[in-house]
């Protein structure tokens, strides 16, 4: 297995390749139609229930998540540019299963289950590694050694197993490549990832990920369920009582919302106040933090604090060429704001104009009250400059390093809401208008568990507070 400095060695900087746009999305827009959507999509009809607090804790429940969601959607293993080479893998987990994406020879990615068809061994640990000039992968345990398509190539004393070898190699998953990442799904009949992430790549590809190096890559675990998690980041209604040193710089009430199939986003405008806070005297320091970084001085700025968002796109639309930042497929409100998506079950994304963030929430593989915390973070990297070094994998539990004031403060928090939903004090969730996307995510975990004809409430023998 290569380590981080070898990958380092042998990545070159990738191309910055043309966007491949994929079919119309759900909102009508066309491949052909610049920029992302920003139009508002109509608000679904989801009704005012509490939203039952067993979802969160039960271990039935969590089997039946495992069962109908996580083994029939599509998940993301890891990043195309980290596996650049014949032989090149990314071994990544998903609930008690591990997966292992491999380049293979002719350019294409293949996946398999990372077992042994011997004795059960893990073929590799997690993380990235190589095959090396071997290109095939030797079981550690007994010598099985496997090709990159997963086909047998040398199993020690064959003669000595009178039923030959076992039929297939290694067990494949179904997997693609999209926004400069691999994805995978457990599911053999699963429709065309195209399909499955509509109408996500048609407003993401203005980003370009691919000219976007990773700048931190941890794994985080956390005394939460999964779904806890995700609903933290599906809101900012929460933004005024954990965080409010954001309302400094941006706008958290009555943001737009858009629901779709089963994925979601909402649009929150950086560069302003919040209208929760009284208009300070002068521009907050956040603000301009905000400002200097888009090459504008705030002492010599005297327009109004609420002009500052829209002269910050401007200022932007002006030198980005020449900084070698083309932003001429996003709309002007993505040069400041946050376009934050959820894209289903468990990626969270904010997305800006020079950078983005991933948070992925994988389940415990048998603890409902516990979860990991994938932080994956970029930064684009201006044509004609150099391709820096990716960051390294860290792992760590919550409490042992900081990940940032805003994430340490959901971080401590989301233990507390995970115990509180054990208490038979507490009847549910009670969302309201500003939570519609956490409704909405329920919606579609529902779509997925509980098909036509199916028992809604059969998982529940038995479960109590």
């Amino acid at each position: 297995m290569a380590d981080d400095e070898e990958f380092l060695r042998r990545s070159a900087a990738p191309p910055y390749a043309p966007v491949v746009r994929v079919k119309p999305g759900a909102d009508g827009r066309t491949a052909s139609t610049p920029g992302t959507p920003h139009e508002k999509a109509d608000d679904p009809e989801l009704g005012t229930a509490i939203i039952d607090p067993r979802r969160y804790t039960s271990a039935a429940f969590m089997r039946l998540e495992w069962e109908r969601l996580w083994t029939k959607v599509w998940l993301v293993a890891g990043r195309s540019l980290d596996i650049p080479h014949p032989g090149d893998y990314i071994a990544t987990e998903i609930g008690a299963e591990s997966i292992i994406v491999v380049r293979q020879s002719d350019g294409t990615v293949r996946g398999f289950y990372n077992v042994c068809q011997h004795r059960g061994n893990r073929l590799r640990p997690c993380g990235r590694g190589t095959s090396g000039s071997s290109l095939s992968f030797k079981c550690l345990y007994h010598h099985w050694e496997y090709n990159l398509d997963g086909s047998y190539r040398r199993i020690p004393d064959l003669d000595t197993f009178s039923q030959g070898a076992p039929a297939y190699g290694l067990t494949e998953v179904r997997c693609e490549e999209w926004g400069s990442f691999v994805w995978f799904s457990l599911d053999p009949d699963a429709r065309p990832l195209a399909d499955y992430l509509d109408p996500i790549p048609l407003h993401l590809d203005p980003y370009h990920f691919e000219r976007m190096v990773q700048t931190r890559d941890i794994t985080v675990e956390w005394d939460c369920n999964w779904k806890t998690s995700v609903d933290a980041f599906n809101e900012s209604y929460h933004v005024q009582g954990i965080h409010p040193q954001l309302l400094w710089h941006l706008h958290d009430l009555d943001i737009q919302i858009d629901c779709y199939e089963r994925h979601s986003r909402y649009l929150i405008p950086f560069g302003t106040v919040s209208p929760r806070v009284r208009k300070p005297p002068g521009i907050p320091e956040s603000i301009k933090m905000i400002m200097k970084t888009a090459g504008m001085d705030p002492v010599d700025y005297d327009q109004p604090v609420a002009n500052i968002r829209r002269d910050v796109q401007k200022q932007k639309r002006a030198v980005g060429p020449r900084q070698g930042r083309d932003y001429s497929e996003l709309n002007d409100d993505q040069l400041t704001d946050d376009y934050h998506y959820t894209i289903f079950p468990n990626l969270s994304l904010n997305l800006h104009a020079d950078d983005f963030w991933i948070f992925r929430q994988r389940p415990h593989p048998s603890d409902p009250d516990k979860m990991y915390y994938d932080i994956w973070t970029y930064e684009l990297v201006p044509q004609g400059q150099p391709w820096p070094e990716r960051a390294k994998h860290q792992h760590f539990k919550h409490g042992d390093k900081t990940i940032g004031l805003v994430l340490d403060q959901d971080a401590a928090n989301l233990p507390n809401v995970q115990a509180g939903m054990h208490s038979r004090g507490f009847g549910g969730l009670w969302l309201g208008r500003q939570e519609l996307r956490i409704r909405h995510f329920h919606k579609v975990i529902d779509d997925y568990l509980f098909p036509p004809g199916s028992d809604r409430d059969a998982w529940a023998g038995g479960e109590s507070k």
